[in-house]
């Protein structure tokens, strides 16, 4: 079977599944293999659960015309994504960075889906089988498509790139994220650039933050749509800094977020040009800004006891943990404590980054310190940081009486798991 006819089949059906815990009726069940698993011996079951077809490709025990046989199944599912997207011919939005993507691709979704039916990634499925189900996810009523980048090494953006062919292009950033697999900073900022590439390759369009020095050096092409403080900016805006919150002004209009942290005030602009370049009515781009409330432990704000807590615990690398205490320096309050977790994917790089956060700790006024993880357990510190090899240490001899009636920051990598802390609070 090609794929035309393929995505005939998948046209008719009711979606794509690759969970049998998650079959819909009428659908279409790809068989993906992992380090762990094969779903090819649960491609009968999917049938049995109400699957139109299942996509496979190991020769089945039972022959069955609903069983369809390809060389490979995660590729034959990449190549129909990229089909339904050319069947499609829609925009399609790609955004990648270092730090704050899921944020900003929220946001840009908030702003354009006021004035547009929109498709975004959900939640961060952003990698090579997160970006074709995305696509696959939009159907003829689907106006714009915003795509969510992620890559830990070279050569993953300019794949995600031919699989999507965006039109349109946003890299939030180049920070010191996924070091091992990039191997070093200079390699994170050339595997973020291939999305830049691409477009430019392609004669497509490109938004830029003309207020990061980086991008204005990286980043030298004319068909470009530019924000930020700089008189050449396409949409010229400045950054607000009456709370704790994030926010922009454009002109003589105030748009204050419900984001903790200034560095989110950039995300905010680049929604709020990127909807202005598509030409959302600005009402309909502040009411957006201003609504969206942060969810899945990214930068936000919980009322716990008597502690107010920005949790910011779904992921974390030097650049974001450093903006995040920078941050938390600049809040009101006498009392602040901070709980850290270890930041992984770093490589030899680990062992300098811990202790380059661990020395900022030290001239910050704080309260308690708090540093969980086998890295943060090996730097050099003054006694008044806590340091503990592992969550279950840290949670044996944590008492939170000690820290009641504080401003609390808790951050680290996803592997951390930190969002557990509240469940001691």
């Amino acid at each position: 079977m090609n794929i035309q006819e393929l995505h005939g089949l998948f046209l008719n059906s009711s979606g794509i599944n690759t969970d049998t815990r998650k079959i819909q009726k009428n659908s279409v069940f790809f068989a993906l293999k992992g380090d762990n698993f094969n779903a090819n011996e649960f491609a009968t079951e999917a049938l049995e659960k109400g699957a139109a077809y299942a996509v496979i490709d190991e020769e089945p025990a039972e022959k069955d015309p609903r069983l369809i046989l390809v060389p490979d199944a995660l590729q034959t599912l990449q190549e129909l994504a990229t089909y339904h997207r050319d069947y499609l011919k829609i925009p399609i939005l790609a955004l990648t960075g270092s730090n704050g993507k899921t944020t900003t691709k929220e946001l840009i979704n908030a702003v354009l889906s006021s004035s547009f039916n929109t498709v975004a990634t959900a939640g961060n499925l952003n990698n090579h089988i997160g970006v074709p189900l995305t696509l696959l996810s939009m159907t003829d009523s689907t106006e714009i498509g915003i795509v969510e980048m992620g890559a830990n090494h070279q050569k993953e953006i300019e794949f995600l790139c031919e699989l999507a062919k965006p039109d349109y292009g946003y890299i939030t950033n180049f920070g010191k994220a996924h070091l091992e697999g990039f191997g070093g900073v200079e390699g994170v900022v050339k595997g973020k650039k291939e999305l830049y590439v691409h477009l430019k390759a392609a004669g497509k369009k490109l938004f830029l933050n003309l207020d990061d020095p980086k991008q204005r050096e990286e980043l030298s092409y004319k068909n470009t749509f530019s924000f930020g403080e700089s008189l050449d900016a396409d949409i010229q805006l400045s950054y607000l800094s009456k709370s704790s919150f994030a926010g922009i002004q454009v002109g003589d209009m105030e748009i204050q977020g419900q984001l903790i942290g200034a560095y989110n005030a950039r995300n905010m602009a680049a929604a709020y040009a990127i909807g202005a370049f598509f030409e959302v009515p600005v009402a309909k781009i502040k009411t957006a800004l201003e609504n969206y409330v942060p969810a899945n432990n990214r930068s936000q704000i919980i009322n716990r006891n008597s502690n107010r807590i920005i949790l910011d615990a779904y992921n974390a690398n030097p650049t974001s943990m450093a903006a995040a205490l920078e941050n938390l320096d600049s809040m009101e309050g006498d009392h602040k404590v901070v709980i850290l977790g270890d930041m992984f994917e770093l490589g030899p790089s680990a062992e300098e980054e811990h202790q380059q956060i661990a020395n900022k700790l030290e001239g910050l006024k704080l309260e308690k310190i708090y540093l969980v993880g086998e890295n943060f357990f090996r730097t050099q510190t003054s006694e008044k940081i806590y340091k503990y090899r592992s969550f279950q240490d840290f949670s044996s001899n944590f008492h939170p009486e000690d820290i009641s009636g504080s401003l609390m920051l808790i951050k680290g990598s996803r592997g951390m798991a930190l969002e557990r802390v509240l469940e001691l609070l």
